[in-house]
């Protein structure tokens, strides 16, 4: 497995801060991304929204398409990651954008 190179994934967080609302996020996505790549993404983040309500699996695997392998790696990520998913759930609540 090849090392992430640190650098390169600051300058990756610094533009994705650059951005200044959804249309710019949208077409960043879209140049940066495949289209796969994005579904997986938003995909995610729903499982994790969606977990966060208390949804079980089943019902998670039913509503998103997301296999029970995405599931548990995203649940263990609210659980005992480094709260990326919690900061962005959080913000959506404030903003109602859940």
């Amino acid at each position: 497995m090849q090392r992430l190179d640190k650098e390169r994934l600051h300058r990756l967080y610094r533009a994705v801060l650059c951005l200044k609302n959804e249309e710019e996020c949208a077409a960043f996505f879209e140049d940066a991304c495949t289209i796969q790549e994005t579904e997986a993404i938003a995909q995610r983040i729903e499982v994790a929204c969606q977990l966060s309500q208390g949804r079980s699996y089943v019902d998670i695997n039913k509503s998103t398409g997301a296999s029970t392998a995405t599931i548990c790696r995203v649940s263990r990520c609210l659980n005992y990651g480094s709260g990326g998913y919690k900061t962005v759930i959080g913000r959506m609540e404030e903003n109602d954008e859940l």
